[in-house]
């Protein structure tokens, strides 16, 4: 299970990133691009957990890093993929699943934001000071507002691809309350059940019949026995 994961995050990274930079990237809009690599990671971490979206974060982010429209320092895009593919997973609830799209939405709000600040904040650090240049307000608002408006076509979609692959017991697969439990209490009450209880019951039957037969065998015979003497006496 884990190596058909591995190969479904590889497989949608690589077509978010080829579309992303074939394509996004080309159409010239105002401000930042539509980060759909940001979008399969979100989805894939809140399916996988924390663990799974920081894994799957920086392994996007390392190859966009070394992808060739690159102008930045390696490592830079994976940092920044990895924390908020961990920080994305931690709102996984317990069931495995989000009750509404709510809180997909809000993380993709937030992750969008984030991913803004973090990038420019690393880029101050190494002295790339492009994100100033260009104006970090206007590519924090743009890039929230792409992102959104392209998450539901997105993130439902690598969501539905990655809770295929999902073998959590709390989906509802063996669960408490789920329905793996349905068959293991049809089996216990309907088969194994009966199957105790009828060859005692049976069982039991037999041996009350035999005893009963036995009984009167031994009553007959004892009476028989008793008028046998009781002739022989009156002869």
């Amino acid at each position: 299970m884990r190596v058909a994961r591995t190969l479904l995050a590889i497989l949608l990274v690589t077509v978010a990133l080829v579309v992303q930079v074939s394509v996004l990237a080309r159409l010239q809009l105002p401000g930042a691009v539509p980060d759909l690599l940001l979008l399969t990671v979100l989805g894939m971490a809140l399916v996988y957990g924390h663990v799974g979206g920081c894994l799957v974060g920086f392994s996007a982010g390392l190859l966009a890093d070394l992808a060739p429209p690159a102008d930045h320092a390696v490592g830079r895009y994976a940092l920044v993929l990895c924390v908020i593919g961990y920080a994305a997973g931690l709102t996984k609830p317990d069931n495995g699943q989000h009750r509404s799209a709510t809180v997909p939405m809000l993380v993709v709000a937030a992750g969008a934001a984030s991913s803004t600040l973090l990038y420019a904040g690393v880029g101050a650090l190494v002295g790339d000071s492009a994100a100033r240049d260009v104006g970090l307000t206007g590519l924090l608002v743009s890039a929230t507002v792409y992102d959104l408006l392209l998450a539901p076509f997105v993130v439902p979609l690598v969501m539905s691809l990655a809770r295929r692959l999902e073998s959590d017991p709390l989906s509802g697969d063996g669960g408490p309350g789920g329905a793996g439990d349905a068959p293991v209490s049809w089996i216990g009450r309907s088969g194994t059940g009966l199957r105790t209880r009828a060859p005692r019951r049976s069982r039991y039957g037999k041996a009350s019949r035999l005893a009963g037969q036995r009984s009167t065998l031994l009553s007959r015979s004892a009476r028989n026995r008793a008028g046998r003497i009781k002739g022989v006496k009156r002869l």
